[in-house]
């Protein structure tokens, strides 16, 4: 334009003003770049390897010069007679854990918001926090010593009031019970802080009103505790949810041996044996992709029937 400066295009005044939010907040940029480098590097970019799914992947021909074979990977899975043991193995372990420990540190928390001796609250909030704190290879070692046919103390308890114990170790109809049993005990305490901390904001005032109608603990804390931490409830479900295949691997792998394989044999276990042990690199990320999907799917799924039956959800 004559006699005047010429227009700025859309793009670079939209860069410019970019650059200049960043640079005016660099500090919380700055905060935000290690977890931000973490999920790009482990997350996002080890995603360029799933291409070997539908590939025969050969070490020396490198991801991309290796040849592809489609879903022939996946065909494979799906036709094997392990496969519906490892669904059904995966799919009761991990409802078995959501069954008895999900609802277990709601009543926690809800009996520990209702303790008014401090002292008595903390420590049996500390008794029960710290199993968490404990590293999976620790409590696998301490779950087989207690259970140990010969010297477990759990076995010489049961022993000593009368009681045949059973091989909890070696028998599959016991790993199932043993493996949620301990993980209720390892975290149970430790899923007791969101509750809490939901708890936290409940109004004094509708307790102070509730009192004064004459209702009951019990019904304070059914009608006003309670209600007030269902959001949590279900986001904490939507998430666990969405997790339900992704069965701990570490203490599965540690309390496994092959007197109890044909109960304790799940998918993840399946994809460290075929893909790390055996070598079976494209079969076991196919696996794994699958894995992958269905939990994606099911998050889905359940977060849209969150979303229209109480209206909280993820997004």
């Amino acid at each position: 334009m004559p006699g005047g400066s010429l227009p700025v295009p859309k793009k670079l005044a939209g860069r410019s003003s970019l650059g200049k939010r960043i640079w005016r907040n660099w500090e919380l940029y700055l905060f935000v770049a290690p977890a931000l480098a973490y999920f790009v590097l482990f997350h996002y970019l080890p995603m360029y390897g799933i291409q070997i799914a539908f590939k025969n992947f050969m070490p020396a021909k490198g991801v991309m010069d290796s040849p592809w074979v489609g879903f022939d990977h996946f065909e494979r899975f799906f036709n094997s007679y392990y496969f519906w043991d490892l669904i059904w193995n995966t799919f009761g372990i991990s409802l078995y854990a959501l069954a008895v420990g999900f609802p277990l540190p709601i009543i926690l928390a809800l009996a520990f918001n209702e303790a008014k001796n401090g002292l008595f609250k903390k420590s049996v909030q500390t008794v029960t926090y710290a199993p968490h704190f404990i590293s999976v290879v620790v409590m696998a070692g301490m779950i087989i010593t207690f259970l140990s046919p010969s010297s477990g103390i759990i076995v010489k308890m049961m022993e000593w009031v009368g009681i045949d114990a059973p091989q909890f170790l070696t028998d599959p109809r016991w790993f199932k019970t043993v493996y949620v049993l301990s993980e209720v005990w390892q975290s149970a305490g430790w899923g007791t802080i969101i509750y809490l901390a939901a708890l936290a904001g409940v109004d004094p005032q509708l307790h102070e009103a509730a009192i004064v109608d004459g209702a009951s603990r019990f019904k304070r804390v059914l009608h006003i505790n309670l209600p007030t931490i269902v959001p949590t409830i279900t986001i904490m479900l939507i998430l666990n949810m969405g997790n339900i295949l992704g069965v701990g691997f570490e203490k599965i792998l540690l309390l496994q041996n092959s007197l109890n394989m044909e109960s304790s044999d799940v998918i993840s276990t399946f994809v460290y044996r075929t893909g790390l042990v055996d070598a079976q690199y494209s079969f076991s990320t196919a696996v794994g992709l699958f894995n992958s999907v269905i939990n994606a799917i099911l998050l889905i799924l359940v977060n849209r029937i969150a979303k229209r039956t109480s209206e909280t959800s993820l997004w």
